[in-house]
């Protein structure tokens, strides 16, 4: 027999550029920053660890480096000083981040690449080329177009998966057609004649991709070029003359070095497994639970450390059923801290921890719990539903917990709703009693549930959700991250119970009361011992009274809202939907017609190449995306359509086609089938300014700047003919905070005596008489007024109004000088949130700005422009809260029929009887204007009408 051997394993290498997906990684999670409970900004860690994690478990890579940059300066440098010179500093967070990656890369057992005078890209190229002659395939894992230059039959760039965009392999093909040449050499070519702002390379002046793209298709390279340089015209001619040799320097500049002394070890390079020891204290560390899980074998560990109290009942100290009542809870029970010297890296589970669970399943064990409710000051409660739908899901389950590591589940008959509907009447006094507090996760969840059996629960409410949300605006609010982070607890997981995502995935109405007691149970009592850690947290940092005042009490008033629903006219929105589509059709052949040819609009690759290939828009400043792709956002069309025309017509094709999409055509699918309206979700613990969000659907987007826009108000109509919509809205609520927090007294007198502010404005901006202001001056003025509390720039005040930087730039610096308090109050503001580090609105709510002290000028300027907004936005949003609840409070009391439907930013919708109009009305507007008295009074617009559009 002849003897066969196995085909040799291929030999695969990634090396990756450390600090290119480092930053990446934190620009990722910049908008929704990672804070772990220790307060460190854990992005950039995550999201380089989820990159490698990726890589590793879909690629397989059989060997594999990473490159840091050496810290010294590099040989560049020394040809160039300025090399990098403008260079932003690194942001705090990512130089915090690297050693705790640099111990990830240790941990996972992978060797850490550095060169001493040489930056990563020179030692991944002299690596890749020597493995590339070893007979290894070299994936160069970057987003950095320069390593182009570097890219062979075997060597290849891996950009990992990014914002919902898959992984991408750029090879040999590909790179050709991304930069039009012949040989790969000449991406040093392009790159040395554009040069690289980031990077502080010069290039030569007047040439860009495009223009460099051409040269090197004619010429073959910058020193052929130069050679020809008699061949160009004009200013061309003169700056390749004039910048020829630091055109030459600047492809030197760009060029990457393959001769680094670094040893190709393969032996060194190979993958082996990782230590999982040292990862998983370092994830415990970092608190990255979902990512333990996922690499470590058993995922994340638990501990076997009971609770204080469920140590003293294995004692021997026996419990009764349902505990002690509150009166006769002991001196122990109060003074001990559950769990408050367990060490943080400790986590703990339902299946370690002795713990007291009911299944409350019989008539006498209701009424004996009932009983022992009816006792207490609060009680955490939780609903199990047959889904997430508050609209269409019913009861399945009811929990409570009053001591920490007992509870109680009543299973609830789902199938049978007058059964149902009989066992929560039990629970009536207990739901419905005004002294008893109720503790939940997202109670307002549960209070939506059961408005479907006719319960109103009553009493002082705490959400746990919430209570985080105002301690750790930034960090998400689940109870799974909030019971991992503050009480060392795994809660055991939903599919554990009804299994993964899917056809065959159960509710909890398929298991039996059993398999849900012990689920149901923990959720309450992990929410009553979240709430005994926060609550004194927040009385700390005095934002108790802000829970307890204004976002508890918002609760039942949302979840109303929500309840009631809002009627949409879907004739009407058909009809709507029809007269957009044949603007539609009228735009897109205008679009064709001044385009000289058909093409797909929502394409963005085409409409680049239609735009800036064929009819050479932008002057020669063309943006492109990081796959090449022209840029073609509102921002770029925004700008074109000053000048040109068919811009214009793309950006309203593109309003009119998400308007239909998105509202015309969405909403009358929404319209829930039990009550014919539509239902939509408000968020209060997602935005950091403390505004609320509405989702499923968004009715905060829905758009009232432009004409067409306004009209999907038209399909938003009262209940019947024998009722209308009311709408009240806060005139100009933000600029009489801003006066209010500034003392300007200009603003002020203005606002008192009625003066319209924008005129008032611009008398003062362009020194002429109150009488002399025209449309446009007022116009200018207005857009100076929001934008200022935004803090907007002179540039982004020239693109708004269509002007010169220059007169931008006045009119910003005269607005400054008329009100000088105003820009007092923004410096104080600043000041004031770099010493703290966060800003507050009026009533405390806390915005924090981790990154206003960051030498990253980009993230500080984003950060001082919050500074300044923070305490305007979140003091307009509690403003508005504290109307929503005084006048449901009032509502409620008079017994009227009017009821509050939607919240819209400054603007509240009520669909009324006829008769109580005029009854409403004033008392409305009174309510919302004195919510919170500042020295300057507020102003409420008040309208009514058969449809939303007409009331407003």
């Amino acid at each position: 027999m002849t003897e066969t051997t196995a085909p040799e394993t291929p030999k695969k290498l990634f090396l990756l550029d450390a600090f290119a997906l480092i930053y990446r990684a934190h620009f990722a999670f910049s908008k929704n920053p990672r804070i772990n409970s220790k307060g460190m900004n854990t992005g950039a860690v995550l999201g380089f660890t989820n990159t490698l994690v990726e890589v590793l478990q879909k690629e397989k890579p059989t060997h594999l480096g990473v490159a840091f940059d050496a810290q010294k300066k590099t040989f560049r440098h020394d040809s160039f000083a300025e090399y990098k010179a403008q260079r932003q500093a690194m942001p705090e967070d990512i130089g915090t981040a690297i050693p705790y990656i640099k111990r990830v890369i240790d941990a996972f057992n992978i060797p850490i690449l550095m060169v001493d005078g040489f930056e990563a890209d020179d030692v991944i190229g002299t690596l890749a080329q020597r493995a590339e002659a070893q007979g290894f395939e070299v994936f160069m894992m970057t987003p950095d177009k320069d390593y182009c230059q570097l890219v062979t039959e075997k060597i290849k760039i891996y950009r990992p998966a990014f914002m919902g965009n898959a992984a991408e392999v750029l090879d040999l093909p590909h790179v050709l057609q991304r930069f039009e040449i012949e040989r790969v050499e000449q991406v040093t070519d392009i790159l040395g004649l554009q040069g690289d702002a980031s990077d502080n390379i010069p290039g030569i002046p007047g040439i860009g991709e495009k223009t460099a793209k051409t040269l090197i298709q004619k010429y073959g390279s910058v020193e052929q070029l130069i050679a020809h340089v008699d061949e160009l015209k004009g200013k061309q001619q003169e700056n390749v003359r004039n910048f020829a040799e630091q055109g030459l320097m600047s492809k030197e500049l760009a060029t990457i070095h393959v001769n680094v002394p670094i040893p190709f070890e393969p032996e060194a390079l190979k993958m082996g497994p990782p230590n999982e020891e040292q990862l998983r204290a370092l994830f415990e560390d970092l608190e990255f639970r979902q990512l333990a899980a996922r690499v470590l074998s058993g995922g994340a560990p638990a501990s076997s450390t009971p609770s204080p109290r469920a140590r003293r009942a294995a004692a021997g100290g026996q419990i009764a059923l349902f505990g002690a009542p509150a009166s006769a809870a002991t001196a122990e029970d109060e003074d001990e801290d559950e769990d408050e010297n367990l060490p943080p890296a400790t986590k703990r589970t339902l299946a370690d921890v002795p713990h007291q669970y009911h299944l409350i399943d019989t008539p006498a064990l209701r009424k004996s719990l009932l009983g022992f409710l009816m006792q207490q000051k609060e009680v955490s409660f939780d609903t199990e539903t047959t889904g997430l739908d508050t609209m269409t899901s019913r009861l399945v389950g009811l929990s409570f917990c009053y001591l920490p590591g007992e509870a109680y589940y009543v299973p609830v008959p789902h199938d049978d709703m007058a059964a149902a509907q009989a066992l929560v009447d039990e629970f009536r006094p207990f739901l419905e009693s005004e002294t008893i507090g109720k503790i939940g996760q997202n109670i307002k969840y549960d209070l939506t549930i059961l408005k479907h059996y006719n319960v109103r629960v009553r009493g002082p409410l705490f959400d746990t959700m919430l209570a985080h949300y105002l301690l750790e605006p930034d960090m998400r609010h689940n109870m799974d991250i909030l019971a991992e982070t503050y009480l060392h607890y795994t809660p055991v997981s939903i599919l554990e119970l009804i299994g993964p995502k899917g056809k065959n995935q159960k509710t909890m109405a398929d298991l039996p009361p059993s398999q849900v007691s012990d689920y149901a149970c923990e959720d309450a009592d992990v929410t009553l011992q979240l709430k005994h850690v926060f609550e004194p947290k927040l009385a700390k940092i005095g934002l108790l009274k802000l829970l307890n005042e204004v976002e508890n009490p918002l609760v039942p008033v949302l979840a109303d809202i929500e309840y009631e629903g809002v009627r949409i006219d879907s004739s009407a929105m058909g009809e709507y939907s029809a007269e957009l589509q044949g603007y539609v059709t009228e735009l897109e052949k205008q679009i064709f017609q001044a385009a000289g040819q058909e093409f797909n609009i929502g394409s963005p690759k085409q409409l680049g190449e239609v735009l800036f290939d064929k009819m050479q828009l932008g002057g020669g400043k063309i943006k492109k995306t990081k796959t090449g792709q022209y840029a073609t956002g509102e921002e770029i069309l925004s700008v074109l359509a000053i000048d040109n025309p068919v811009a214009a017509l793309i950006l309203e094709y593109r309003q009119l086609t998400k308007l239909r999409s998105t509202y015309v055509e969405a909403l009358p699918q929404l319209v829930c089938e039990l009550d014919g309206r539509v239902h939509t979700s408000f968020n209060q613990a997602v935005t950091a300014t403390g505004r609320l969000s509405s989702t499923n659907p968004n009715l905060q987007n829905i758009p009232i700047r432009t004409e067409k826009g306004r009209e999907i108000r038209k399909a938003f109509v009262p209940r019947d003919a024998d009722h209308l919509l009311l709408a009240a809205d806060y005139s100009q609520i933000e600029l009489r905070i801003m006066a209010d927090f500034s003392k300007d007294a200009t603003m002020i007198e203005a606002f008192r005596q009625g003066i319209d502010i924008h005129s008032s404005t611009a008398s003062k901006v362009f020194d002429v008489p109150l009488s002399a202001v025209d449309a446009e001056m007022r116009r200018k003025a207005k857009t100076v007024n929001f934008g200022i509390i935004y803090g907007i720039s002179a540039f982004g005040l020239a693109q708004r109004l269509s002007i010169s930087r220059k007169e931008a730039q006045d009119i910003i610096e005269a607005y400054f000088e008329e009100f000088g308090a105003v820009k007092r109050f923004m410096d104080e503001s600043i000041n004031k949130a770099r010493e703290l580090e966060y800003a507050e609105t009026l009533l405390g709510r806390r915005r924090y700005l981790r990154d206003i002290n960051s030498r990253n000028a980009t993230l500080r300027g984003f950060t001082e422009r919050n500074a300044i907004n923070a305490p305007i936005q979140g003091t307009a949003a509690d403003i508005i809260k504290i109307a929503m609840i005084h006048i449901h409070d009032w509502l409620g009391k008079e017994k009227l029929g009017t009821k509050m439907i939607l919240q819209v930013h400054d603007e509240l919708v009520f669909d009324a009887p006829k008769e109580e109009i005029e009854y409403i009305t004033p008392r409305i507007r009174e309510l919302m204007i004195n919510a919170l008295p500042l020295s300057v009074p507020m102003e409420v617009e008040v309208g009514t009408g058969s449809n939303w559009l007409q009331a407003h």
